[in-house]
């Protein structure tokens, strides 16, 4: 073969590469999005009961996959949210957050693991209960702002109802206080003796937060719900 021609394969090789490359920069926000809003599961009472067992417990699973290292949380990349999306199973699901005029309905998964929030929210403390004290919830806020807690920065405003359930009880807050506050801000997360949700995901930087926080203003069984709201809380959770 000619030299010629070995140099005009290369170059069209390194033309090739050069181009998918592009296309994968191009492209890998809206496919890391799509990946990441195509998690829908059906969280149900069988789901949430056996994570608590396995959280009772404290099983192999439970210690691989949950843990409580806020500094080991980074920005959501393309390898976390498909390394995460392909496997779902290891995701220990404790129930389910619905803040209705923001359109957030996503699963409540154990701990703050990369892994974790990629596909849901995450609680922050090991001791948290539902409906009990401070229940702290951290979830990323996407540029896509329908995609996991990016609705919370754009939508959710000081009046507002959010709604979680661990499938068995719902627990009904309202939203009294939208502030931004430092990163370092760990002092958040401590319980409290007033029954309060405490939502946090990044500001428009990436170096702050912004923090929601809920009162608890009912708490009932969930086929006590209205049709509306059990209709809501018992579809697919969506991303």
């Amino acid at each position: 073969m000619k030299k010629g021609s070995v140099k005009k394969i290369i170059l069209n090789s390194i033309f090739v590469v050069l181009i998918l490359v592009a296309l994968v920069m191009i492209f890998n926000r809206p496919i890391k999005n799509e990946m990441i809003k195509s998690y829908q599961p059906k969280i149900t009472k069988q789901m949430v009961e056996r994570t608590q067992t396995r959280q009772k417990n404290q099983t192999k699973r439970h210690a691989n996959n949950v843990s409580y290292n806020f500094k080991k949380v980074k920005s959501l990349d393309f390898e976390t949210a498909l390394r995460a999306r392909m496997n779902t199973h290891r995701l220990e699901v404790v129930g389910e957050i619905l803040v209705p005029k923001s359109s957030i309905q996503l699963p409540i998964g154990l701990g703050v693991a990369n892994s974790t929030l990629a596909l849901a929210t995450g609680t922050m403390r090991a001791d948290q209960k539902m409906g009990t004290g401070n229940y702290p919830l951290a979830g990323h806020h996407m540029v896509n702002r329908h995609v996991l807690f990016g609705p919370l920065y754009f939508k959710t405003k000081v009046g507002d109802n959010i709604y979680l359930t661990d499938m068995k009880r719902v627990y009904h807050y309202r939203v009294y206080q939208r502030t931004f506050i430092a990163a370092t801000r760990v002092d958040v997360v401590k319980q409290t003796k007033r029954p309060i949700v405490t939502l946090i995901t990044c500001d428009a930087t990436g170096a702050g937060r912004l923090m929601i926080r809920g009162k608890l203003v009912n708490k009932y069984v969930i086929d006590q719900a209205t049709p509306k709201l059990k209709r809501a809380l018992l579809r697919p959770a969506n991303n």
